[in-house]
């Protein structure tokens, strides 16, 4: 056999390869996200560079700070409030290190189960969602499948119709005289249902087979569960740039926090999109839930959370289950994004309120002090948001350099944690976009908080129009 010499290229060659795979890579990445990954990294080397540079002027805006009677004071707040967090998030870090999921148990030990699935303008996908529930791997004679049409303005319906015809007598369908809203539709479920325990799934998300023995299985093993929330991730990451940025901020939100939350048997949101709930605690607060208002308003957001706090507040420990995963729709572009976010910080803070009336208080057997620690800690960040907004806007204007250098290197820093665990658990690719997210939420999304503060009353669930309305 002959070997030939290698020969070295031409340039002209080399740079036509080069060409090529430059193209082949754009091929297979979308251009505009390349384009915000380089963008996100060019800002986090900049920031680097810049604090570095602005050395002597940081030095020289501390003095000036501490020289100053109310300088001192926010200076003195902020270290104190620095401080804490960074106890509560070695705390959590702890308590997420001592956290196991339940593993599943026996067909003969499952409870019997009621999945209610409330849907508004979801279109086709209500069918996949209900497909995706029918192929579980759980008894069929122990589940029962309810859906519930929220007097839907789009073909909804017609899709409904479709899934009974294929599952049969598996899954009974529902219509709502009018659009009434979510709360009101899993009401009508939860008073329908025969099961000893509550599944409530959103119709815009999908389950993996083993999702729903993994819900269940809490129930069985510790009789004071009340309530159980599932794993969410993100079900359209495959293309949307916002979506991807999501699903890393999900992964941290429900694997860490809720996981150190579990612990301390007190997983303060059981989310919508995947919960379960035992039969008895949802009886005993069923007439109050449906009935909250706030402020002289009936309440038509934050349901999930209600019902959350409500059980709470008998007693009942909340648990998280890593091991049973939905994968849910969520908002592609800016507007959408934001009112999602502003719902759930409204929900937030009407919440916080109702939680403050229980938590010091002997509300139920054993251990509280973890409760009233998250308590702590999600309150501080009501209370502390409108402080920051205007120290944050004042730094903006008298110190705009010091300010975007400081917050870069402030997300290059806290953003890493996320970026870390991401990686550890899924794929390190992906886990880069907690530093666009941090971006996006720390310039463009920084008003919410108080925004959905000042307008806690208001109601709307914001994303529930058409496509293009």
């Amino acid at each position: 056999m002959r070997f030939s010499h290698p020969t070295i290229p031409s340039n002209s060659f080399t740079f036509r390869i080069l060409l090529e795979k430059i193209k082949a890579f754009f091929n297979r990445a979308n251009a505009w996200q390349v384009f915000v990954q380089g963008s996100t990294l060019v800002l986090m080397l900049g920031a680097i560079q810049m604090i570095n540079v602005l050395q002597h002027d940081f030095e020289q805006y501390h003095i000036s700070r501490v020289n100053s009677t109310l300088g001192l004071a926010f200076l003195m707040v902020s270290v104190a409030f620095f401080l804490f967090k960074a106890f509560f998030f070695l705390f959590l870090l702890y308590r997420f290190f001592r956290y196991k999921p339940i593993l599943s148990v026996s067909d003969e030990d499952l409870p019997s189960c009621t999945i209610i699935v409330p849907a508004y303008n979801e279109g086709k996908q209500v069918w996949s969602t209900l497909k995706s529930l029918a192929k579980s791997d759980y008894p069929t004679e122990k589940m029962q499948l309810i859906s519930i049409d929220d007097g839907s303005q789009d073909d909804t319906w017609q899709w409904m119709q479709k899934a009974k015809e294929e599952l049969g007598a598996r899954v009974e369908i529902y219509q709502q005289p009018k659009n009434m809203g979510k709360r009101h539709a899993l009401y009508r479920g939860f008073n329908l249902g025969k099961g000893s325990v509550f599944l409530t799934v959103d119709s815009d998300s999908e389950v993996d087979r083993d999702t729903l023995r993994n819900m269940m299985s809490p129930f069985v093993t510790n009789p004071e569960c009340g309530a159980v929330a599932g794993n969410i991730r993100v079900l359209n990451n495959k293309k949307a740039l916002l979506p991807k940025m999501l699903d890393v901020s999900f992964v941290l939100s429900f694997e860490f926090v809720r996981s150190a939350e579990s612990t301390l048997n007190t997983v303060l949101c059981t989310p919508g999109a995947l919960a379960a709930y035992r039969s008895e605690a949802v009886f005993n607060c069923l007439d109050q839930w449906i009935n909250q208002t706030f402020m002289g308003q009936p309440s038509d957001i934050g349901e999930d959370r209600a019902m959350t706090n409500m059980i709470l507040k008998q007693g009942y420990h909340v648990l998280f289950q890593r091991n049973a995963y939905a994968y849910t729709n969520v908002p592609e572009n800016y507007r959408g994004l934001h009112k999602m976010f502003t719902r759930w910080g409204r929900s937030n803070v009407r919440e916080n309120i109702q939680m403050a009336k229980y938590v010091f208080t002997d509300f139920r057997q054993g251990p509280k002090s973890g409760a009233r620690l998250l308590f702590v800690s999600q309150m501080s960040r009501i209370l502390m948001c409108f402080p920051f907004l205007f120290f944050m806007l004042f730094f903006v204007i008298t110190n705009p350099l010091l300010f975007l250098s400081s917050t870069l290197f402030s997300i290059l820093i806290l953003s890493t944690f996320p970026v870390i665990f991401y990686a550890g658990r899924y794929k390190l690719s992906e886990s880069f976009w907690a530093y666009s997210y941090s971006i996006l939420y720390t310039f463009g999304l920084f008003w919410i908080t108080p925004y959905a503060i000042a307008t806690a009353n208001r109601r709307g669930w914001l994303t529930r129009s058409l496509p293009g309305k």
